[in-house]
Formats: structure tokens, sequence, C-alpha cells
């Protein structure tokens, strides 16, 4: 499905937090605050989540000057079973919320949806914010990190961090111009330490399709930015935007890849989690897109929709990307 708005919504204001790890990386000094105690201050890793989360949405609307009743919904999701970090961390709140799951693509879900609310005139100001923890995601899909399990080459490491947006009908840059909603590509990849090469295939469907129905090109923006692909999934899209004779190198970005420092910092491929695409977009992308510094990007986050259960049944990884096309005009 594509869909542009006739009156495009705007990104009221937006806001990103992360873990030390994410604070070492080259994007450290962008993120509005970067919190070296892994815990947050509580005594679990999934807490610890939960209060990212909340976090993060609270700074999105104090940077808006907003209070939490001037939100009308919060669309929110994250990686745990039940997404417990979403529905944890705003338990307290008020605020209708709507929980989402399309694992690492959660955000251009999310964004995507709170576009729609308030272009139709459901809603005047939405939150959607995604999150994600190394050691939670960690513990649920592969083993706990006190086991000292060895890590393959082409595996990712889970961002711990979050982003939020609070979005609202037509008012100021950056603006939600249209979106790609994609639909479920498995080419039978079973290695659940490789989801670069399982997600790659869905990334270029979906950007493929945004491109052969609209009638843009990867010229139409000033990048063209995947989730979390990392660097052995962002070399696997690139061949296969080659099989068709298009070149999208020069402009693709990946967040995995941006987000960490391949040299210095021990993260395999790249990085990956439901608040990769929400910070790296939250701390660098948005900000830019505001000053207008570049005026086009298509974000294609990535999910591997993957359940340790069936993975260790022998199922293989199908995967999804949603891609959002946010601009500095309206």
């Amino acid at each position: 499905m594509l869909k542009f708005f006739d009156t495009p919504p705007s990104i009221l204001s937006y806001a990103a937090i992360g873990g030390s790890s994410e604070g070492e990386g080259p994007l450290g000094n962008h993120f509005d605050d970067i919190n070296e105690d892994e815990y947050f201050g509580k005594t679990t890793y999934e807490q610890a989540e939960s209060e990212l989360q909340r976090q993060t949405a609270a700074l999105a609307c104090e940077k808006a000057k907003l209070d939490s009743s001037d939100i009308d919904l919060i669309i929110g999701g994250d990686l745990l079973n039940q997404c417990v970090a979403t529905s944890f961390g705003h338990r307290d709140s008020a605020t209708s919320i709507l929980g989402i799951y399309s694992a690492c693509s959660t955000f251009t879900e999310g964004l995507l949806l709170a576009g729609m609310f308030c272009s139709f005139g459901v809603t005047q100001k939405t939150l959607a914010v995604t999150s994600s923890h190394f050691y939670s995601a960690e513990r649920q899909y592969r083993m706990p990190i006190e086991y000292g399990g060895q890590r393959a080459p082409t595996t990712q490491r889970t961002a711990t961090a979050a982003g939020a947006v609070i979005v609202t009908p037509k008012e100021k840059a950056p603006y939600i111009r249209g979106f790609k909603i994609g639909r479920i590509v498995d080419m039978g990849v079973t290695d659940a330490a490789n989801m670069g090469a399982a997600m790659a295939p869905a990334a270029y469907d979906t950007l493929s399709s945004f491109f052969n129905e609209s009638g843009m090109s990867p010229e139409s923006f000033d990048h063209i930015v995947t989730g979390d692909l990392g660097q052995i999934g962002s070399q696997l899209l690139y061949k296969l935007f080659e099989r068709d004779g298009v070149d999208i190198s020069s402009r693709h970005l990946d967040c995995g890849c941006m987000l960490y420092d391949p040299e210095r910092q021990d993260v395999h491929s790249g990085g990956s989690g439901c608040g990769c695409a929400a910070s790296v977009s939250c701390a660098y992308l948005l900000p830019k897109l505001e000053r207008g510094e570049i005026k086009n990007i298509l974000l294609a986050a990535t999910g591997a929709l993957m359940s340790p259960t069936l993975t260790q049944q022998g199922e293989s990884i199908p995967s999804i990307s949603h891609a959002v096309w946010l601009s500095h005009d309206a």
C-alpha cells in the first residue's frame, strides 16, 4: 500500500535516549541523553527498557512544551514478548495507547500510523515511540550474556536506545509526506545470527515497489535510509538493486551501520533493534530535516519477524519493511 498525504502532518517534536555503547558511537553527541546505567535505575533489564521508553516519551513532550494530558494517543512498540516494555512503560499514563509490533521496523510502522491518525483528523497530537535494550533482547532471543556464548561475525548488536516523535496536523518541518506499507518477504533464511540477510529482500521489495508505484527514483531523495541491515544486509541490498540496473549505494545510509563504530566497538555487522532506526532518526536525521540541511529522505526500517521457538524448530525468518517519506517541505 502506497499513500501520499494531501496535507502532510508534521513532526512537532522528537527525542532520543541511548545507553553507554550508543554514547560511545559516532552519533553519541547527537542524542538528547545518554544513560551510563544499563539498568536505568531499575533492578532488571526489562524494567530498564520500560523506563527508557517512558523517559524518551516524556522528553519528547517536554521539548514540545506539552503535558502528557495533551497527547491524544500513544503508539508504542518494542521487541519483547507481549510488548511489555511499552505496556509497563506507560501503565501509569492516562492516555489511550495502541501497542504495535513489527520487529525492528516498528518505528516506521508507528510513524506512518501516527501520520494517518493526524491527517485523517482522528487525533491532534499522537506520540509514536519505540525502544530496544541489548540485554533484554539477548535474554529473550538468544541467551543471557552471562553464558558467554560466541557470537558469529554476521550478528548485530541490539541497540539500547529509544526514539519518540509527536505528530500533529500540518504545522512545521519535518513533514510526513507519504508511506509505503510493506509485505512479508521470506527467502528461506534460517540463520538467526544473520538477520541482515533475512531482512535485505524485504527492504528491496518495499523500496523498489515505492519507486515503481510512485514514479520517483533514488535521485528524488538526499538519503535512502534502511533501519538496521548492518554491513552484510546493506551489501545484499545493493546487489538486489544492481539486478535492476539501479545503484543506490551513493545515497544509502543504514542506521545499524551509523550507530556504532565497527573499528572501536565490538558490534560485528552493526546495530539492530526497535531503538536503532528510532534513535538514529530522532537524534540525527530529523534535526537535519528540520533545519533544511537535507530536504527529503526515504526511511525504510526493516524487521525480522522471528521467534526463538520457531527458529529452534527449523523455521525460516520472514521479514518486513515499512517506508516513510520525510521531508523539509510540505
